[in-house]
């Protein structure tokens, strides 16, 4: 569903990716790890037609997402940080996004209501959402994601900002996503959320693949035990410093 090849992208002398291979098949979950500045952003906006690579290919379904702009309409993305029109209500805001992409109102009309019902926020879909908390833009922001129909999910952070209720929910949405032939990239730094959800896991670090394959397979790569901690699995990859060393050296 999603080929990533040989993709390099440079912010003047700083490598922000430096020859990435990824691959995502239908029905998988791939979860994107690394430290900040790993260049999972940088990833995620070259493949999404946000940002465009000194060199290599994305590909969505076989189609060409860098020069195939009908590719991109193949994504539902999710960023880290979703600015939503927030003068707009849930219902306006699923509107534009339906219309930029050429769905029909009805059609917006029904896959809103059932997203918006099954996050609890139906009731507030005319309110302008100037005064919803984080949680409530968060559902909306995976309703539109949700909306063009996709084949592929880009979900930066998903749980960020939501309950405990509505994160089971969300984590189950990505299985059954998957199981119903679509394709997940993870993004994510909560390390026990991405071993019980996600089917690989990719380790990025400077811009460069670091491991990449099953919760057991990265502790056989980091040399780890199969009772090891993922984050302990993540440190010894990415070379990462004692944290509760650094924790001590910041208090002093």
């Amino acid at each position: 569903m999603l080929a990533i090849a040989n993709l390099r992208k440079t912010y003047g002398n700083f490598v922000a990716l430096d020859g990435l291979d990824l691959s995502i098949a239908s029905g998988e979950i791939l979860a994107l790890l690394g430290p900040n500045g790993a260049g999972k952003t940088t990833t995620v906006k070259c493949l999404v037609g946000l940002l465009k690579p000194d060199q290599g290919s994305v590909q969505i379904d076989g189609a060409d997402a860098l020069t195939d702009a009908s590719a991109r309409r193949l994504v539902g993305y999710l960023p880290e940080v979703a600015r939503l029109h927030e003068t707009l209500t849930p219902w306006e805001f699923l509107l534009l996004k339906g219309r930029l992409f050429d769905l029909d109102d009805a059609v917006v009309a029904d896959r809103g209501e059932r997203f918006l019902r099954g996050f609890d926020i139906l009731d507030r879909k005319d309110e302008p959402m100037v005064a919803f908390s984080k949680g409530m833009l968060q559902k909306v922001s995976i309703s539109a994601a949700l909306l063009t129909d996709p084949k592929l999910l880009v979900f930066d952070e998903p749980l960020s900002g939501l309950d405990v209720t509505t994160t089971l929910i969300v984590k189950q949405l990505m299985h059954e996503f998957a199981a119903r032939g679509g394709a997940v990239l993870h993004c994510s730094h909560m390390l026990d959320v991405v071993e019980n959800t996600a089917d690989r896991i990719a380790v990025l670090d400077k811009g460069k693949l670091l491991a990449c394959g099953s919760a057991a397979e990265l502790r056989e790569q980091a040399g780890k035990g199969a009772h090891e901690h993922l984050d302990d699995v993540f440190r010894s990859l990415v070379q990462a410093s004692d944290p509760a060393a650094t924790a001590k050296a910041i208090l002093g």
